[in-house]
């Protein structure tokens, strides 16, 4: 970042950020056409963002997960274990089906590294599901309801002593380390000797393997992004990730029945658990914008959708950490891509707290029109047809479909045309009726 950096305003870093996601340095494009291609790409979506200028026509964002799998023949299976195949796979479906924003195979490749783990977090396909289905998120009190302080007091004690134990089965043998915050002076040296024991050694030469895959996986997926970017023009639609506090808690550790009977037993300690999480979110996504060059940060949103719990705990609970991590993010002029899971519409009104042209929310079955008419002059929008629709719906359909949800968000701009989660299954002729739709209804 320049060296003015602090003494921007939240606006004027987000430009320097935009300036360097639209015309990245150091890199050479094949040609000034394929660069013309990713400026006009890349510049649709600012603009969209923004809000400060309505773009040509509207944007389109990939609706692949595991799609590019079922399209071409290839197993999800074969995916998770090769990641060169997988990258192969992607830049193909790139360029059979282009957007403006592109969504790389990040979630291929790790199957061996999972493996040599032994993952308990999650299932995936091939491993202990079919071999033809997405990856499944296993819910479980990962953290104890006693174990608040410890989280509190070191969360990095606590995840590397007993949240990874858990999660990885093969890492088990490091709760039996010393805490390491003790080491200090010459007597405190001998904390380290449990590193010595048989199980430790193990477990650390694991997770060398471990890492030595996840290298391979890093590079293939460097490799998509420079493929897609420098031959073919597309940006990649996330420079980085963070969550909302309160899920990291309800999601990763206390699991959606631990945090349902803290949230009447333990409130304090939700909110000082909270607290010490919400700095950790900003800083690590912020650092991943200024390494990839790219200021979206993408924020999967769980337990605060409509249903999950009462406009008070969203209100008391969900909400205010929320903000802070958004408007921390703003601040650094990161553009915080807010991916709103299930129903939104009772939470809307809250969104009227944001800086106007700062933030993305990719609705998923939020009344469209309705989010429009309440927040469409301060956010850009994106989202919202069917995975249903995509999988058992006619290209008509589809098309019928698109054609009402630009009508309704288009106008004025600040709308992203995509589906309203991504596509482990689909067909091809409903995919391109997708992303014709934005070529015959979203001119401006």
């Amino acid at each position: 970042m320049p060296k003015e950096w602090k003494d921007m305003t939240p606006r004027e870093r987000q430009g320097a950020r935009f300036e360097r996601w639209l015309n990245p340095p150091d890199v050479t494009f094949a040609s000034e056409e394929i660069k013309s291609h990713y400026i006009a790409r890349t510049g649709r979506v600012i603009d969209a963002i923004s809000l400060a200028k309505i773009p040509d026509q509207v944007p389109t964002l990939s609706p692949a997960s595991f799609l590019p799998c079922f399209l071409y023949g290839v197993t999800c299976r074969e995916a998770m274990y090769d990641i060169d195949l997988a990258v192969d796979l992607w830049l193909r479906f790139l360029r059979e089906y282009p957007t403006d924003l592109a969504k790389g195979p990040s979630y291929c490749g790790t199957g061996k590294a999972f493996e040599i783990l032994d993952y308990k977090l999650y299932r995936w396909p091939g491993h202990n599901l079919p071999d033809n289905v997405g990856f499944q998120a296993l819910e479980n009190e990962w953290m104890k309801k006693d174990e608040y302080d410890l989280l509190i007091d070191d969360m990095s004690d606590f995840w590397l002593r007993y949240y990874m134990p858990r999660i990885f089965g093969t890492l088990e043998p490091l709760t039996s380390l010393a805490p390491l915050n003790r080491i200090i002076e010459i007597p405190n040296v001998g904390q380290l000797t449990n590193f010595g024991l048989p199980g430790v050694r193990e477990a650390l030469n694991k997770l060398a393997d471990a890492g030595e895959e996840l290298i391979k996986v890093r590079q293939g997926l460097g490799r998509f992004r420079q493929i897609a970017m420098v031959d073919m023009g597309f940006s990649t639609h996330i420079g980085g990730g963070a969550k909302a506090p309160f899920d990291v808690l309800a999601d990763t550790l206390r699991a959606s029945r631990g945090m349902v009977m803290d949230i009447f037993r333990n409130e304090d300690m939700i909110l000082r658990a909270i607290e010490r999480i919400t700095p950790l979110q900003i800083k690590g996504a912020v650092a991943d914008a200024n390494i990839t060059g790219n200021p979206v940060i993408f924020m999967p949103l769980h337990k605060g959708a409509d249903g999950f719990m009462s406009d008070d705990h969203f209100k008391r609970l969900y909400w205010p950490s929320l903000r802070e991590v958004i408007l921390g993010l703003v601040k650094e002029g990161c553009v915080p891509l807010l991916f709103a899971e299930g129903g939104y519409g009772s939470r809307l009104q809250y969104l009227k707290e944001l800086p106007k042209g700062a933030t993305l929310w990719w609705f998923d079955q939020t009344d469209m029109p309705e989010a429009k008419k309440q927040v469409g002059d301060i956010i850009c929008i994106a989202g919202n047809v069917p995975t249903s629709l995509m999988v058992t719906g006619t290209p008509q359909l589809v098309d019928d479909y698109c054609k009402k949800l630009i009508d309704a968000c288009a106008p004025g701009g600040g709308f992203i045309l995509t589906t309203g989660a991504a596509l482990d299954e689909g067909k091809a002729d409903t995919t391109h009726a997708l992303l014709e739709a934005a070529n015959k209804y979203g001119q401006y």
